[in-house]
């Protein structure tokens, strides 16, 4: 599996109709939605925003696909088809179309959503999906700096964080560095 750690995009053009391909790194459904939502913002006068999504769960895999209003199995399919041959997970694709009067016809839409996702995953700098874990830990104020450093060596980072009479923190970090990570919060935190 792979994913991306950084939004993508292009923009093609076939027989006056516009088509924008964005690739954006989500790692939750409410991701996605909050991302289409942003598309709907950035193309209020677009035609179409197909879309398709993989995300990884700890329970399995979700996907789904949307023709958006274009014929059945022309938009949508097509652009999930690319996400799984590319084994892409924790991604939002979603190809904009602005119709330019010419009609395209089934095979035509088919290809021209399908070319575009091809395009901007093309483009995109895929990297090995990691599997993430999340850690909740109780930190005293003081130690919260060394604390931020070690976590950012181990490739985690901070979530959540609820500061009372000490640190409430909720961290993501690589599967595999969960370890390192309870050996250095006991060694450093709890001598």
């Amino acid at each position: 599996m792979q994913s991306i750690s950084s939004p993508y995009a292009i923009e093609d053009s076939i027989k006056k109709s516009r088509f924008i391909g964005m690739l954006i790194p989500c790692l939750t459904e409410s991701d996605v939605a909050k991302n289409l939502r942003h598309c709907q913002v950035l193309h209020p006068s677009a035609s179409h925003i197909a879309f398709a999504y993989r995300i990884k769960t700890s329970n399995g895999l979700i996907s789904r696909f949307n023709d958006a209003g274009e014929p059945s199995g022309t938009a949508g399919k097509p652009i999930f088809q690319h996400l799984e041959g590319k084994e892409l997970v924790n991604v939002l694709l979603a190809v904009i179309r602005y119709f330019g009067g010419t009609k395209l016809g089934a095979g035509g839409l088919t290809r021209a959503y399908g070319n575009t996702a091809k395009q901007v995953i093309e483009i995109a700098e895929l990297h090995p999906f990691i599997r993430c874990v999340e850690q909740q830990l109780v930190l005293d104020y003081k130690q919260m700096q060394l604390f931020e450093h070690v976590l950012k060596k181990l490739g985690g980072e901070i979530i959540k964080q609820n500061f009372a009479e000490q640190v409430h923190l909720t961290v993501q970090l690589p599967k595999q560095n969960l370890t390192a990570l309870t050996e250095a919060f006991t060694s450093l935190f709890l001598e």
